[in-house]
């Protein structure tokens, strides 16, 4: 068996430790003294601890990839190793490429043209920063961000994380099941309809998700695959389309937007809000879990950090140009063009039917383009062929499939750690999927195409409210010497993310402001707008104390009232052996209760 494929059965310990455990992830066996009359208390914080048993986790429920050892290049760098650690970023680089992204991308290109590709690229940059505190959290700890969570927040507070996070994966799943079952459409050529693409997605989620019962590398290859789908067929439109590539360099590398409007600015905000996505971050955090990564050495786990970070480098780029062959297509084809326009390229063409349906004139022929996934494709449809908008089609149907299946593992890790609760796969599976698919449905069923395509905003507006949620814990915990031992942030690294963290949170609220402004609220609803907002800030504060707390601020952790509603009460920020908290074996003078405290916090 080639190292890259290797697997091992690996059986975790039972719930509270019921014994040291002989995986190589964690720290096994007794100290010195009297064995016998301390083994009992000798438990192991990791990545089961308050756990029930493992088997039932999500991805990575029985099996492990092993990191092949390679003598000859162990000072330096190795394509077997960085090959064993590839998977996890590639999950996680797909929701920068849901429908919502694709859809995002298409409405900046055709709303600025090149001006903004400069915001996509730094986008894109943030979010492979935020996404290496997740990965090194999981790494560390060997516990992922939602799990962390239910360790070091009281109970109220991580109830009201988890409603938010999971409020964050329905935004984005019906995202991507609207994008589904528009491709669906397109592609049957409206035989089947929008409702049905949306009940296609639930049986065809169920059947891909099952595969990695076959082989947790053969999902991450089925994954592979769906991205080159994408980057082929996208690329064949940019092809295609020839735009002009010194605009394109030129967008890209020049932070300037010349006479842009305040449309134009609202779809910038809107490029960040559509890539970084809350949810991610605790996926991320819990699919590099799925490496065989011993722990106990501080060699082993740089190492793990390194690779995970060049791995997740390499995914992000491949989103960032699958991104970019999309806004340069539409900034290329439908910027400063009106619906008259695309309807006199349809004339004479097989879709000129649906485009007089889609592409409304009530402007005397000055009605400038509102795109959408469907517009895109019938414009490509007129613009270049029949085959254009089905190979768009098609490329729509595997972003679709891809990140459906994402954030149904993304919804599952959430509930395993937030709540503690491990159901049967299938049934969390159906729970997740079903949150999001029932509103989805009874929108496709009553509603036209346009309500669909025009939730786009809304979902991005409340997906945007829901960052401070995974962006705050995830700067909390990586900066924790207790959490993170010697792999704590730096200042430097503390610096820069709390500063871009404050920047991308302050440009998604302007969005979601101006969202709410323009949806022209009034009365008692403006009323319970006001008191959301209100309770959001003082949550967000909250959130803050503890980071502070976390990043080692003495006169919080001293306030008694911060110990009591803000600190976990076994105040893991005190411990005296910071390097590797959840990976080491209490000591003699950890009591129990030391360790298994947390479990009911209040």
């Amino acid at each position: 068996m080639s190292s890259n494929e290797a697997y091992h059965k690996n059986v975790e310990p039972g719930a509270g430790g019921d014994g040291p455990s002989g995986s190589s992830g964690s720290n096994g066996g007794a100290a010195g003294g009297s064995h016998s009359n301390q083994l009992h208390h000798q438990q192991i914080l990791n990545e089961t601890t308050y756990l029930k048993p493992a088997a039932k986790q999500a991805y990575f429920s029985d099996e492990k990839v092993l990191i092949p050892e390679d003598d000859h290049t162990s000072m330096g760098f190795s394509f077997r190793k960085l090959w064993a650690f590839t998977g996890p970023g590639f999950l996680m680089s797909i929701a920068y490429l849901d429908p919502g992204n694709i859809e995002s991308d298409l409405q900046s290109g055709a709303a600025a043209k090149y001006k903004i590709l400069w915001v996509l690229l730094w986008a894109t940059v943030l979010g492979l920063l935020m996404q290496r505190l997740a990965a090194r959290l999981g790494v560390v700890t060997g516990l992922h961000l939602a799990e962390m969570c239910y360790r070091q927040y009281k109970r109220l507070p991580r109830w009201i994380l988890w409603i938010m996070i999971e409020i964050a994966i329905i935004g984005s799943d019906m995202q991507e099941v609207i994008g589904t079952a528009i491709a669906i459409y397109l592609l049957s050529n409206k035989a089947v309809p929008l409702w049905g693409g949306v009940l296609i997605t639930i049986v065809d989620t169920f059947t891909f998700l099952f595969l990695d019962k076959y082989g947790l590398r053969k999902l991450e290859f089925l994954f592979g695959f769906l991205i080159t789908i994408m980057a082929v067929t996208f690329g064949y439109e940019y092809i295609v389309s020839a735009p002009n590539q010194v605009e394109v360099l030129e967008g890209m590398f020049v932070p300037w937007c010349s006479d842009c409007n305040s449309n134009v600015l609202l779809q910038a905000v809107g490029v960040v809000g559509a890539v970084i996505m809350p949810h991610n971050l605790y996926l991320h955090s819990a699919l590099v879990k799925s490496r065989d990564i011993d722990r106990r050495q501080p060699k082993k786990v740089s190492e793990a950090n390194f690779y995970f970070f060049i791995e997740a480098s390499v995914a992000l780029f491949v989103s960032f140009i699958i991104n970019l062959f999309v806004v340069s297509v539409f900034a290329h084809g439908m910027y400063g063009k009106t619906n008259k326009d695309v309807l006199d390229i349809c004339t004479n063409k097989s879709m000129y039917a649906d485009a007089l349906v889609s592409f409304v004139d009530h402007q005397n022929g000055t009605a400038i383009i509102d795109a959408d996934l469907y517009k895109g494709g019938l414009f490509l449809g007129c613009t270049f062929g029949a085959v254009a908008m089905y190979i768009w089609g098609v490329g729509i149907l595997a972003a679709g499939q891809s990140s459906t299946m994402t954030g149904t593992y993304a919804g599952q890790f959430s509930m395993e750690g937030f709540l503690n609760l491990q159901w049967p796969r299938w049934c969390r599976v159906l729970v997740t999927r079903c949150i999001a698919i029932i509103p989805t449905f009874c929108l496709a069923m009553f509603s036209q195409m346009e309500d669909l395509t025009n939730m786009n905003d809304i979902l991005n507006a409340v997906m945007s409210l829901q960052l401070p949620f995974a962006a705050i814990p995830t700067i909390a915990f990586t900066s924790c010497a207790a959490i993170m031992g010697e792999f704590v942030n730096g200042l430097g690294n503390k610096i820069v993310s709390i500063c871009l963290t404050i920047v991308v949170i302050a440009v998604n609220l302007y969005f979601v402001i101006v969202q709410v402004e323009n949806m022209q609220i009034e009365g008692g609803l403006l009323a319970l707008v006001c008191i959301f907002a209100i309770l959001y800030i003082l949550f967000n504060l909250y959130l803050v104390i503890h980071m502070a707390a976390c990043m080692g601020n003495q006169r919080l952790m001293n306030s008694r009232w911060v110990q009591r509603f803000v600190l976990p009460s076994q105040n893991s920020f005190s411990i005296k052996n910071a390097n590797s908290t959840y990976a080491r074996i209490a000591t003699s003078g950890d009591n129990e209760a030391d360790v298994m405290d947390g479990e009911d916090d209040a």
